[in-house]
């Protein structure tokens, strides 16, 4: 990286050095280009000018210090040069000429201290001078800034919160109740540490964000700074690293000296995963920069003074891979999660994002909050702002509650792509498919209902179904396994029952079906002749980034009744969906026409298409 900009600088001298000598070239050319517009007066002697003036052939006269230019009758002009410290009309005289006709001339004297005559002597000689003085001032500079680069790489690049354009607290993270109780000790120790003290109570050394990405680590590491009365430090991990050795270790020394001089401080750094992998994973042994930096980070954490007020915050979505010593006791104290938001934390997550947006009074937040389980903070923020983004495109004042809902559907599949044009078997063969997913969801007592169905190509998807659970779920059991499994060979088995043929619409479902099917036998030990005991030890190993690897720790025997166990759940599912295509196929054509007449049916149309069928779920 910093060859790059070493080459740039050169690059930027080079350009200023061709810059300024085709100055100096249009200068030269611009003065050349005056002078050259003029003509030159012929040179002659005073006799000549003498007799000129004798023989009446002089128009006017000008004398400027000791040149003489004389304009002719034929409108030519002359020049001569007259004698020193003696008067023009002297010297005339000298050579002849009669007064009283030299005084018929109209005779000028010109000033010889006048702009010209200076612009004319200075410019020439000083314009170069000036020219190559900026040159050479540009060099030095460029030097300067060089070296400068070359002694300020151990240097980080530490930034200390003001305030940032969008200022945050507690009070604008929505949810995490626990996460935000931790992080308000840390911010209270930092503001009164006596009270703490007096009882023996030590100021954590560091607090570490975990969760997945989107759940607001760095959000709430914004209102932490927003909360406290203390100088908060923020830098990335990434930004420690350099391609020369050493570099990694000096800039994280002068990050946290500078946080211990502003004590009592927060020091956060974002994404620390970059240099905290485990040790001895990757390239390079103990020796490589990221290494080496890592090293520095637990040495300075370990280094704290005792009664030193300063506080690591760390944010990462990868625990997993971070170095056991860095998660020891003494270094990151406290972990704080940050989970996924429940139905009440995304409702008050939309309320925050929909604080300026102007909202329709038929907006039900609680709505779309049911229909966004698993959605993190940050993708309920794109939500809110895909929706204000279709309002606008549609010339609309207000958001409306449909524009919120298919903002979820794009957000989760992707844009609509209506320009991709089904033939009338193809959409027939959607419309039955999805049709197919639907009844067999709403038949089973343990599916997830449906709240959408489509055959509007979205992404990837050619048609959907959209199910959602009525709450957020947080175990999953085999009753609940089955019916997914079920649900996902509806498409499959009404293809095979209408169209007596199999299309490759139904890949993606026998895909998850038997990915689902092996992990319940061989991880989840729900199958019925192995019973508790799980199958292959899943190792996760970082090596230039994180591969996942399965030994399998089994006998060929016991795989091949792990295969006859797998297939045995996917035929028991696919059995089921088949009996409730086959007894309900009424309903099913009712669902399938509708999608076909009308792309999209959703869910209180599709509720009383059921209800009018008198289906009741059942159990497999």
């Amino acid at each position: 990286m910093k060859i790059k900009k070493t080459t740039s600088a050169s690059g930027k001298i080079i350009k200023n050095f061709f810059l300024v000598i085709l100055t100096f070239i249009v200068i030269l050319t611009l003065f050349s280009s005056l002078y050259s517009g003029q003509q030159a007066p012929k040179q002659i002697t005073l006799n000549d000018l003498a007799n000129d003036i004798n023989n009446q052939q002089v128009k006017s006269i000008s004398v400027s210090g000791n040149t003489v230019d004389a304009v002719l009758k034929d409108n030519s002009n002359v020049e001569t040069q007259k004698e020193v410290e003696t008067s023009l009309s002297d010297t005339l005289k000298n050579y002849g000429v009669d007064p009283k006709t030299l005084s018929q001339i109209p005779l000028e004297i010109v000033n010889e201290s006048g702009w010209k005559y200076w612009a004319g002597i200075l410019i020439p000689t000083l314009v170069p001078l000036i020219l190559i003085g900026a040159f050479f001032w540009w060099t030095f500079r460029q030097a300067k800034a060089g070296a400068n680069q070359a002694f300020s790489f151990g240097k980080s690049n530490i930034k200390l919160f003001s305030s940032f354009k969008d200022r945050a607290t507690f009070a604008d993270v929505a949810g995490l109740k626990e996460a935000k109780q931790e992080l308000m000790e840390v911010v209270d120790f930092l503001k009164n540490p006596k009270k703490y003290l007096d009882l023996g109570a030590q100021i954590p050394r560091g607090v570490l964000l975990l969760g997945q990405p989107g759940t607001g680590k760095t959000l709430l590491a914004r209102a932490v700074a927003g909360e406290a009365g203390v100088p908060f430090f923020h830098i990335s991990a990434s930004e420690f690293v350099e391609m020369f050795v050493g570099v990694g270790a000096s800039r994280t020394r002068d990050a946290f000296s500078t946080a211990k001089r502003a004590a009592p401080a927060i020091l956060f750094i974002d994404e620390i995963d970059a240099v905290g992998r485990e040790r001895g994973a990757g390239v390079g042994g103990g020796h490589d920069e990221r290494e080496q930096t890592l090293n520095q980070i637990l040495v300075e954490m370990d280094g704290f003074e005792k009664d030193a007020q300063v506080i690591v915050l760390a944010a990462t979505n990868r625990p997993d891979i971070l170095d056991p010593a860095l998660l020891r006791p003494g270094r990151f104290d406290r972990r704080v999660v940050l989970d996924l938001p429940d139905i009440n934390d995304r409702e008050a997550i939309l309320k925050i994002h929909g604080r300026n947006k102007p909202l329709s009074k038929e907006v039900d937040l609680r709505q779309i909050a049911v229909r966004t389980p698993g959605f993190s903070g940050a993708d309920l923020e794109n939500l809110m702002n895909e929706g204000a983004i279709m309002a606008a495109s549609k010339g609309q004042k207000e958001i409306l509650q449909n524009d919120l809902y298919q903002s979820i559907e794009k957000v989760l599949l992707g844009p609509e792509r209506r320009s991709r044009t089904l033939s009338k078997k193809e959409k027939e063969i959607t419309a039955y498919h999805e049709a197919g997913h639907a009844l067999v969801s709403a038949s089973l007592k343990h599916a997830d209902p449906v709240h959408k169905i489509s055959v509007i190509a979205r992404g990837q998807a050619g048609g959907y179904t959209l199910k959602l659970p009525l709450e957020d779920i947080h175990l999953k059991t085999r009753k609940q396994f089955m019916a997914d499994l079920a649900v996902a060979f509806g498409g499959y088995s009404t293809e095979e029952i209408v169209f007596k043929d199999l299309s490759t619409g139904a890949s993606n479902d026998l895909q998850i079906a038997s990915d689902v099917a092996r992990k319940m036998i061989t991880r989840y030990g729900m199958g019925e002749k192995f019973g508790p005991i799980t199958f292959g030890k899943t190792q996760e190993l970082v090596f230039l980034g994180k591969e996942i690897s399965t030994e399998k720790n089994y006998s060929e025997e016991t795989a091949l009744e792990i295969d006859r166990e797998v297939e045995k759940l996917v035929k028991r599912a696919y059995d089921a969906a088949k009996k409730i295509i086959t007894q309900r196929r009424k309903t099913l054509d009712e669902i399938a026409g509708t999608l076909m007449e009308k792309e999209t049916i959703e869910k209180e149309e599709f509720d009383a298409m059921i209800k009018k069928s008198g289906i009741k779920p059942v159990e497999i």
